[in-house]
């Protein structure tokens, strides 16, 4: 494994409009390699590629369509121009994997030309809300909510917000914000999918959003960011969001930003008094007390 595979790694995924744990999982082997990786690699690469392979939930193709349209080594052609050529456990080159596979529909893996979205899936975003960055899957976002300016509604856990949503609390023009749910503050990073899941099932996808310093799996759909850095339990200014709050999010300017000034953020964050611990003994307290942000993988120092 070297930097140019990884690079070949992040830009197939990028293609496909893959997970956002496929950052987590990608920064974490990497410094086990020792191979230098950082969010913003991420984004140029994301920045650099079309999406050309559009697939469930968020797009329109199953898993299975892509597998019998020619499969990962396909994606390869089509993006041969842009990855590098690296040897690979198969035994056989990248260039020479892609210039063996066949597309066979062209429609479910696409020519750069005829892409789905002219960048990846992913987009990295960064503000004061996320000075150390915060992950999204801008292929699985609908145009009109690719800006968007909501009011928050604040949950210091996963259960909470999904109460509150499936009761109907969370309305049209709203940004949710799940909390403490870090790699410290889970402990463990869980990941967001019934929120993300009851918000796409209320019919709000297209109207609200879903802010956290928790993860997702690859099954979101809607305006959902997830790993949040610094995050809450850390006194990331995500921990001073207050309900009522307007928190903007401009994924082609890569921006999130709550909207108060630079002196009341810091005068807030002052005042932040963090959660009891939810785990106080055990493996999950060593845990926490170990793992990095989820800028850096969530791995153990």
């Amino acid at each position: 494994m070297n930097r140019k595979s990884f690079e070949n790694g992040i830009r197939v995924d990028m293609a496909l409009g893959g997970s956002t744990n496929t950052v987590l999982h990608l920064l974490a082997i990497a410094r086990e390699a020792g191979v230098p990786l950082t969010l913003k690699d991420f984004d140029k690469i994301s920045k650099d590629t079309p999406h050309i392979a559009n697939l469930l939930p968020g797009g329109e193709h199953f898993m299975e369509d892509l597998d019998f349209a020619g499969g990962i080594p396909a994606v390869l052609k089509s993006i041969k121009s842009k990855i590098h050529n690296v040897q690979t456990v198969r035994g056989k080159t990248t260039y020479t994997i892609a210039d063996e596979a066949v597309i066979s529909d062209e429609d479910v893996i696409r020519s750069m030309e005829n892409a789905y979205h002219p960048e990846g899936g992913m987009a990295v975003l960064f503000g004061n809300l996320a000075p150390k960055g915060a992950v999204v899957k801008q292929s699985a976002v609908s145009i009109g909510m690719m800006k968007f300016t909501g009011r928050a509604k604040v949950f210091d856990c996963e259960e909470d917000a999904q109460k509150a949503i499936l009761s109907g609390q969370i309305k049209e023009g709203m940004c949710v914000v799940i909390r403490y749910e870090g790699p410290k503050g889970g402990p463990g990073m869980r990941e967001m999918l019934a929120p993300t899941a009851a918000i796409v099932g209320m019919g709000l996808a297209d109207s609200a959003a879903l802010i956290t310093d928790g993860r997702f799996s690859g099954g979101t759909r809607g305006c959902c960011i997830g790993h949040i850095s610094p995050e809450a339990i850390e006194g990331g200014p995500i921990a001073a969001v207050r309900d009522g709050d307007q928190i903007s999010i401009d994924l082609p300017r890569r921006r999130l930003d709550l909207k108060i000034s630079e002196k009341e953020l810091k005068s807030r964050l002052k005042k932040i008094k963090a959660p009891a611990p939810r785990v106080t003994s055990g493996y999950l307290l060593r845990y926490s007390k170990m793992v990095s942000s989820a800028d850096e993988g969530a791995v153990l120092r």
